[in-house]
């Protein structure tokens, strides 16, 4: 069953159960909005918009990278003051890439607040690494609309200090390439390549990448920007050669 949201929102059809979803996502984030409008277009896949009109969160997952980006960045200098540079790039990219953020987004059941079209719900978009984290930047750049800075600040503390926390222990814990560099380094004694590219219009980019090593190819990995498609690759490519010595498993093509 599905209730029309008020004229006040105004983009078309929200499903029952994703109304009393918003309610629990919000308890779990800490921050109540004003601007409800805010919270529907973050949570609006564009499969959602492409059937029932309205803005998806592209604009708002833009700014959220942003500004989580900013507030990671201000509490491991602060958190971290003897850190090098080095260090603290590491930590932040541990807290800002698609595995953190989606594991985030099922910890405060975003999943189930999502606004997905038939054909990406079909296919689980609820649980989709890749839908989740763009969902909770898209989020967290709408809590800092509506409530500025310090709002923002208090919903990243509360929602990402385990997250933050494990990545200051473990440096740079979650940045795969310059795991997988290590690794083809002492293995093989060579650096790991990149292959990339991008599909779709200029606002709605997607990226697929591929790494070679060695003359095997890894992937193909998809992500909403050069950087995370090459990490999501080098994961994939890490996990693999961890699992085996010996060319020939996993994700290869």
């Amino acid at each position: 069953m599905s209730l029309p949201v008020s004229a006040e929102a105004g983009v078309g059809f929200i499903p029952e159960q994703s109304l009393f979803a918003r309610s629990v996502l919000e308890a779990e984030l800490g921050y109540s909005f004003a601007d409800s409008e805010l919270l529907t277009t973050a949570l609006s896949h564009r499969s959602w918009c492409a059937e029932y009109g309205g803005f998806s969160n592209e604009r708002l997952e833009f700014l959220g990278d942003a500004v989580l980006g900013l507030l990671v960045a201000d509490f491991v200098y602060q958190r971290c003051p003897d850190h090098p540079e080095g260090d603290l790039a590491k930590i932040r990219s541990a807290v800002v890439n698609a595995q953190a953020l989606a594991e985030v987004a099922l910890s405060v059941s975003l999943g189930d607040a999502l606004l997905l079209g038939r054909g990406e719900e079909s296919t689980g978009g609820k649980t989709k690494e890749s839908v989740l984290s763009d969902a909770m930047e898209a989020v967290l750049g709408a809590v800092y609309i509506d409530g500025g800075y310090q709002a923002a600040a208090e919903v990243v503390d509360r929602v990402f200090s385990k997250t933050i926390e494990r990545a200051i222990s473990i440096p740079g814990n979650q940045d795969y390439k310059t795991r997988l560099q290590e690794l083809t380094v002492q293995q093989f004694g060579s650096s790991p390549s990149y292959r990339t590219t991008a599909t779709g219009p200029e606002h709605q980019k997607r990226f697929d990448a591929l790494v070679e090593i060695e003359g095997v190819l890894y992937g193909p990995a998809s992500g909403t920007s050069k950087k995370r498609s090459e990490q999501a690759a080098a994961r994939m490519a890490w996990q693999d050669l961890k699992r085996s010595d010996e060319v020939g498993l996993g994700g290869r093509i």
